[in-house]
Parts: structure tokens; C-alpha cells; sequence
């Protein structure tokens, strides 16, 4: 009896660890070596086209092999609209429709829509792993019209997330932004009146120093957030997201903050790259739980 107690206190414990349960971890999880800085903070992983691209995709840059998309379980998604004062925002959501344990929105990139998070095939199939990540784990994803990705669009998007608050009021609500996206996640977390994020992760983004400065001012609690970038990114350099990470860690230690390096990944290779399990529950694991001292 006390060896079944043992055990079932052990899966227990690894469960509150990792809410975010296996799913073809073979396939997605960084590739080795991975180079762990910083106790954990810091990872820099390696990167080759070569396998990461033409032997993972059928047609590389369009389309991701059978083996790595799974469509059973996760239906269609929702396609809904937010009417607000600077006019109608199309977004679609799947999985929970309501009381989702995590809710993740995501915005997409210059010249993009809703439907670049909606796509199965694209980017290594690490769009078709997030969704099942979610849903799997009773989460929400969403995915949302940037527009011009200015500071009218921001102001749309944060008025969805508190309609996602209204709807899932216990969820870790997580924004990630990909490529000039970021503009989306930096305009909502630095503002005054900043909507109830909980977490973000930025996917080749722009940061600097002073966003964070700006960040950590604007919140009384600290707000994880995850960088992902590309060594040889060039619309936004990888020393000066670097930089970013390692002024918030000189300021402040114990801030929750991880940077993901990609060796000789380019601007897009943060989208195809980033471990979503991984990431998950590390925000899971960072996310100050409410009324915690």
C-alpha cells in the first residue's frame, strides 16, 4: 500500500509539474546537443536546413510530411468576430469554448492573417502540434487578424483578450507574437492599461532593453516571457535580442525570463523551431499563481 501511495504521489507531483502531457516529442523536441545557460534560463540549440526543412518537410517551406500532423480530435476551428470602436475583429478560436485551463492567442507577422496560426502543414506542422497541445490539455488556442500590427490593432487585440478573460476567468492566458507581430505583444504589455496577460512568448520579434524597462514598470508582478530567435536572423538582429535577455537578467535575476537560441536559424526558423510542449510548461511552471505572496 505504501509503495501504490508512493507512486501515485510521485505521478502526481509530475502531473502539477507538466501540465502539458508528451506528443510526438520525437519528432518536435530540440534537436541535440542543446547547450543549457544560465540554470536553465538560456538554451541554444542547433539549426540545420538540411534536416529541419528538406528532410522534415514534403515540399520544403510549404508542406510538412504526413508523420508529423495529426487532425483527429482537434475539429474545426471557430471563425468569430469582436466588434469594438475601431471596427470588427476576426479572430477563431478551438478547443474550449469556455473555461479553457490555458489559453494561448497568437498573432501573426507582417502581411499575415488568422490563418497562418490555422495552418496544419506550414512551418514544420509546429502549428498542428500547438493546437493538440492545447486541446489535449483542455487549453483554448486562438489566433487573431494583426492588421497593420499598429497601435489601432493593439488596441483590438486587447479588447479581445479581456473577452477571452470574461470567457475562460481562470486560465492562463498567454499572447505570442511572431515576427513584427511583436509591435502586438510589446504595445499591450508596456501600456498603462495593459489587458490581463499572463505570459509571453516572442518568436523573432524586436526587444530591447527599454521594452523591458518599460515592462517591468508597468506590472506590479513580473510576467514571463519566453524569446525565441534565429542567430542569423536579418530583419532583427539576434545580438540585440540577446542583449534584451541579458539586461533583464543583470537588473533582475530571479525575473522570469528564457531565451531560445537558434544556431544558424534564420527570421522564420523560431516559428518551425520552438518547442511548444517545452515552452508550455515552463510558463505553466513560471506563472505566479494568483493571491501568491
Amino acid at each position: 500500500m505504501l509503495g501504490l501511495a508512493v507512486g501515485l504521489l510521485c505521478a502526481a507531483t509530475a502531473s502539477r509539474a507538466e501540465p502539458f502531457a508528451p506528443f510526438r516529442d520525437e519528432l518536435f523536441a530540440y534537436p541535440q546537443p542543446v547547450a543549457s545557460l544560465d540554470d536553465g534560463r538560456r538554451l541554444d540549440v542547433p539549426y540545420s536546413e538540411e534536416r529541419d526543412i528538406d528532410r522534415r518537410d514534403e515540399i520544403p517551406e510549404r508542406r510538412v510530411r504526413r508523420a508529423y500532423v495529426e487532425l483527429r480530435g482537434l475539429g474545426a476551428a471557430s471563425e468569430r468576430t469582436l466588434r469594438t470602436p475601431d471596427g470588427l475583429l476576426r479572430f477563431a478560436t478551438l478547443g474550449a469554448s469556455r473555461g479553457g485551463s490555458t489559453v494561448l492567442v497568437f498573432v501573426h507577422g507582417r502581411n499575415g492573417d488568422r490563418r497562418l496560426g490555422l495552418n496544419d502543414w506550414s512551418f514544420g506542422g509546429n502549428f498542428n502540434r500547438l493546437k493538440n497541445l492545447l486541446v489535449r490539455a483542455g487549453g483554448t488556442y486562438v489566433t487573431v487578424d494583426g492588421g497593420r500590427l499598429d497601435d489601432a490593432d493593439a488596441g483590438r487585440v486587447g479588447l479581445l483578450l479581456r473577452e477571452l478573460r470574461r470567457e475562460h476567468p481562470a486560465s492562463t492566458l498567454i499572447l505570442a507574437c511572431a515576427s513584427m507581430g511583436g509591435q502586438i505583444c510589446w504595445s499591450l504589455a508596456t501600456s498603462n492599461a495593459a489587458p490581463p496577460i499572463d505570459a509571453m512568448v516572442l518568436l523573432g520579434t524586436d526587444s530591447a532593453p527599454e521594452r523591458f524597462r518599460a515592462l517591468r514598470s508597468s506590472r506590479p508582478e513580473p510576467m514571463p516571457v519566453l524569446i525565441a530567435h534565429g542567430t542569423r536572423d536579418k530583419v532583427y538582429a539576434f545580438d540585440r535580442q540577446l542583449a534584451a535577455y541579458r539586461s533583464v537578467r543583470a537588473a533582475q535575476p530571479t525575473y522570469p525570463i528564457r531565451f531560445v537560441g537558434f544556431e544558424d536559424g534564420n527570421h522564420g526558423t523560431p516559428i518551425r523551431m520552438v518547442d511548444w510542449r517545452d515552452t508550455l510548461n515552463w510558463i505553466a511552471g513560471a506563472v505566479r499563481p494568483p493571491g501568491s505572496p
